[in-house]
């Protein structure tokens, strides 16, 4: 059986304008079998009060509605982070249903293994009923499979040969939990990246990269699942991809600028290379229901991803957001000469992401 805990937990789910699915997140979170849960709504940005409305009728005093002035994902999951009162802080976005079991899960990962930072949990599709769905499930593959694991730089992922710059192989920002100490003393998440932002995306795996490289321990527990309704037309998924692509070009631009971190990743481009083309080919292999031209609005996304990340980095320090060092100044030298410079390779038929 899958660990268990009791211990309680706050989950952050940071919205903006989406009422209807809101509702139906907080719902099902308040539905689960951990009663010891607060539910912090962070409505950032708001255009009128339709998410106040949401919480109100919902009439849970377990739901806390917070007003957060700026906009984007990460800036309402470090307000979240900065709200919660517990010692583990859990984040899910507003288009999910998370499983019935999942907080005590979470909680019971935490528990279990106390060497665990962050944990992260299989992100699987609440419907499959078109052509769009199917194509998103399989192009976006944010279910890591049902094997537990760990990750760390002592024990590098045999899999994986661009670690520790993984983007998707630790998890996603729709079902992630991290001990609140550990998440703001790396500083939270990158306030440049993320929807909401220029960027669009990137946020979730630059947090856990960085969590990585500041050698903390990240868990996958298998069992702790959330439901994910994807987008249901060709239009809405070709945003959403090619906004992910412009998020990955932030993060990658992110390593850039680090010295230390431009250097380990620099090794690690061939194998980079090789990963961006199983991508594609992934998404080649989606099915109808993949839009046209996706693979050039990859391109394009990945193309604008610098740009996008500088832009947002400026408006992001002038407002005093967080934009967090990728490699802390205190990362020991032994951890940066052995760890980071270690290269692999990867079976020829690994998907690493």
């Amino acid at each position: 059986l899958p660990p268990w805990s009791t211990e309680p937990i706050t989950v952050v789910v940071a919205t903006r304008g989406r009422p209807e699915s809101l509702e139906r997140c907080v719902r099902a979170l308040l539905a689960g079998e951990h009663t010891d849960i607060t539910v912090l709504v962070v409505d950032n940005e708001p255009a009128d009060d339709s998410t106040a409305i949401v919480v109100s009728r919902i009439g849970d005093p377990r739901v806390r509605y917070v007003l957060e002035p700026r906009r984007g994902a990460s800036v309402g999951r470090n307000r979240g982070l900065q709200e919660a009162r517990t010692a583990i802080v859990a984040f899910t976005d507003d288009d999910t249903e998370p499983d019935k079991g999942w907080a005590g899960r979470i909680a019971g990962a935490f528990a279990a293994d106390p060497e665990l930072a962050c944990v992260s949990g299989p992100v699987l599709a609440a419907r499959l009923t078109t052509a769009e769905e199917l194509a998103a499930d399989s192009a976006m593959a944010w279910n890591k499979g049902f094997e537990r694991r760990r990750y760390s730089l002592a024990d590098p992922p045999a899999e994986s040969a661009i670690f520790p710059f993984s983007p998707g192989l630790f998890g996603i920002g729709a079902n992630l939990a991290v001990r609140a100490d550990v998440a703001k003393a790396v500083g939270g998440f990158d306030e440049a990246l993320g929807p909401g932002s220029p960027t669009h995306g990137g946020e979730d795996c630059e947090f856990l990269v960085r969590l990585i490289l500041a050698d903390h321990v990240l868990g996958y527990e298998p069992a702790a699942w959330v439901w994910h309704h994807h987008r249901t037309g060709q239009a809405a998924l070709r945003v959403q991809l090619e906004g992910y692509a412009v998020g990955l070009g932030g993060f990658l631009t992110k390593i850039a600028l680090d010295p230390r971190a431009r250097a380990a990743a620099a090794r690690r481009i061939p194998a980079a290379v090789a990963q961006l083309r199983r991508i594609s080919e992934r998404e080649s292999d989606a099915g109808s229901g993949m839009p046209v031209g996706a693979a050039g609005a990859r391109l394009r996304g990945l193309a604008t991803g610098p740009f996008a990340y500088l832009r947002s980095r400026r408006v992001v320090r002038r407002a005093g957001g967080r934009v967090p060092p990728l490699v802390a100044p205190r990362l020991p030298l032994e951890i940066e000469s052995l760890s980071l410079t270690s290269t692999r390779q990867s079976p020829p038929d690994a998907d690493p992401s």
